[in-house]
């Protein structure tokens, strides 16, 4: 497992240029790590999870800064990892930190996260992937009305509508991150992987072209010698040992 972890706590875990570049790095070195199955990312402290930047920096920002590698680009980085990726909420997500965590595979957040979306306010909109991701977890119509107004909701109304699939106290956050992680793990490696591939990319494309990407990945784990190792384990009653081949 690698940890990512902001942690920045005086300055709301901000994800400047600096941490974003660095994030992206450690991410596409893991990328190659056999030993790392899953990321967790996380940040340091219990107010904040993680914020954007220093909106002092704003003022200065121009057309072309858009299209400057930036949030977006690491988001997506995360989205299309090979990896298990998990957000441990441990304080407020908004804004940038909200679509850092909707990147991520799992979000589990502490029971007193909020998150939200307020770019709005300062006339600019959420421009990390916000405005896909988020309709395409909890629907268009909540995903407008969340961006729309830039309500903060609480982590238990993130729970009822999809954006986390966990809330628990803070104080156990991360023992339950631990259990879901370990529990993960002990998935065959290579079917966790085209597992990932299949739902992300089957959801941006029409149910039978879907279907057809959910044969192709199934063929190829038939083929597979994790899948003659967890059929016999299953029947010999022990523990299966995968090596992603």
């Amino acid at each position: 497992m690698g940890i990512i972890k902001m942690n920045n706590p005086e300055c709301e875990n901000v994800l400047d240029s600096i941490a974003l570049q660095e994030m992206h790095n450690v991410i596409k070195q893991w990328e190659h790590h056999d030993g790392i199955k899953l990321i967790v990312i996380t940040g340091e402290g219990e107010k904040t999870f993680a914020s954007g930047p220093d909106i002092n920096q704003l003022l200065d920002k121009r057309a072309k800064d858009a299209f400057i590698p930036g949030l977006q680009d690491i988001c997506h980085t995360i989205e299309s990892s090979s990896k298990v990726t998990v957000a441990a909420l441990n304080g407020y997500a908004l804004g940038a930190g909200c679509e850092l965590a909707l990147a991520c595979d799992i979000r589990i957040a502490a029971n007193h996260v909020k998150m939200g979306f307020p770019e709005l306010d300062l006339s600019i909109l959420p421009g990390g992937g916000g405005t896909q991701r988020l309709a395409r977890i909890v629907g268009k119509g909540r995903a407008i009305d969340m961006i729309f107004t830039g309500e903060m909701i609480s982590a238990q109304k993130a729970e009822q509508i999809g954006l986390v699939s966990t809330i628990v106290p803070l104080e156990d956050l991360w023992e339950v991150v631990l259990e879901k992680v370990n529990h993960i793990v002990k998935k065959g490696p290579f079917a966790l992987k085209l597992a990932k591939m299949v739902i992300n990319q089957g959801f941006e494309t029409d149910l039978n072209t879907a279907l057809m990407l959910e044969k192709l990945a199934q063929s190829i784990l038939f083929n597979s010698e994790d899948k003659q190792e967890g059929v016999n384990a299953f029947l010999e009653k022990r523990d299966a040992y995968f090596t992603g081949e």
